[in-house]
Order: C-alpha cells, then sequence, then structure tokens
C-alpha cells in the first residue's frame, strides 16, 4: 500500500483537484456545462475505445449482468455517496466522486501498471498514469467540485490492494483476461459519458461488482473454450 507509485498517483488527483476547485469558482454555469459536455463526449470516445479490445462478448455481457445487478441489490452507489459524504450530500458532490472513481480506475492501466510496479518494480505506467489522472481531475474538479478530490482515496485502495497483491494478480495481464476486463470497462465509462450528458441517468457506481466478475468469467471461459 506504500508503493511510491499508488502515493504519486493519489497526490496528482489531490493536487489536481485543489486547482480544479480554485479555477471552478471563477467559470460561470455555462462554462462548467461546456466542460460536463466536453467530458461526457471524451468518456464515450475512451469507452468505446476499450469495449472493442474484448474477445468474448458474452463474458461482458454476463459481467455487466450479474455484477449490475449485485450492485443494484447491494445499492454501491448510494453506500459510495455516504461514504464519501454523509447522508445529506449534494448531489454534485456523489457524483463527482463517483465520475472520477470510474474514470480512473476502469482502464487497464489500473490494473497492468500496478501488477508492474508491484512485482517489477516499474512504476513508468503508473507515473504516467497519474500524469493524465491529475490533468483529468483539474477539469472535472472544476465542474463537480470537492468529490473528485475522494477519488483520491480510491485510486490509493484499488491501486494499493493490487500492487499488495500483485504476486498472485499477474494472470490479469494475459491478453485474454485483459481483454475482457477492458471490454466491461469501456462500456462502464460508456454508460458514464451518457449520464454526463444527461441522456439518462445511468447508477454506474452500481456497476463497480463487474470488473470483478469479468476475470472470473473469463477463467470459466477458458475451461470450456
Amino acid at each position: 500500500m506504500l508503493n511510491i507509485s499508488v502515493i504519486v498517483n493519489s497526490i496528482a488527483v489531490i493536487i489536481g483537484s485543489f486547482l480544479g476547485l480554485l479555477g471552478g469558482k471563477k467559470l460561470s454555469e455555462s462554462s462548467k456545462d461546456i466542460l460536463f459536455k466536453a467530458i461526457g463526449l471524451l468518456t464515450i470516445g475512451l469507452g468505446i475505445s476499450l469495449f472493442l479490445e474484448y474477445n468474448n462478448a458474452l463474458v461482458v455481457l454476463g459481467s455487466l449482468a450479474i455484477g449490475g445487478l449485485l450492485g443494484e441489490y447491494l445499492k454501491i452507489e448510494r453506500q459510495l455517496g455516504k461514504l464519501a459524504g454523509g447522508e445529506n450530500q449534494d448531489p454534485d458532490f456523489v457524483k463527482g466522486f463517483v465520475t472520477a472513481t470510474v474514470l480512473f480506475i476502469a482502464g487497464p492501466m489500473t490494473i497492468v501498471g500496478s501488477i508492474k510496479a508491484g512485482v517489477q518494480g516499474n512504476n513508468e505506467i503508473i507515473f504516467l498514469k497519474s500524469l493524465m489522472d491529475g490533468l483529468s481531475s483539474i477539469m472535472l474538479a472544476a465542474s463537480f467540485g470537492s468529490g473528485v478530490l475522494m477519488s483520491a482515496v480510491s485510486i490509493y485502495l484499488v491501486q494499493g490492494f493490487i500492487v499488495s497483491f500483485s504476486g498472485s494478480l499477474q494472470f490479469l495481464q494475459n491478453e485474454i483476461y485483459l481483454g475482457d476486463f477492458s471490454g466491461v470497462g469501456g462500456l462502464i465509462l460508456l454508460a458514464l459519458g451518457i449520464r454526463l450528458l444527461k441522456i439518462k441517468e445511468i447508477k454506474v457506481g452500481n456497476f463497480f461488482p463487474a470488473l470483478i466478475i469479468s476475470p472470473i468469467l473469463t477463467y470459466i471461459g477458458t475451461l470450456f473454450g
């Protein structure tokens, strides 16, 4: 958990969030609306790009279905909101926290970079991700506010976990596992983009379990492949 790359990534998001909060105070509502749309469009583009890396569409579908049902049952998005800011928190705070958490964790750089950092001591991927996340958090915090700042905790916990258990998780770097994970993460990002553009309100946080279900279903698929 004390890996330098994980700490750097978390700090980058904290610094970016503070810069975004300072800049956001000077933005008009119309300017913030433009930022919302820009982030939404980029998120959709990233989602489509990641989805196209999938290996097995049935694994992706099954992961989203099972993970989504599990997340809905556990009310994960609501629980995340409570954890991040209490019972009566501003909806924008919760949306900022969930949006930033999905953007910073759902991609393959999280898994590959964290495993390489833990097993090989190679922090290059996470350092690059830190720069990208830091820059993204500026725009996100300017749009959503302080909820984005809390995503640094998500990064620290998730990436810290993967680094700590990287020796046992090396199989996730295999193309077949990484491809399906990317496909699932891509569709979650696509759903997030749809939500940001206000096309439809989707509880994206409830799909988080799909990222865990994906490698399980991929493994089952290899047994019958």
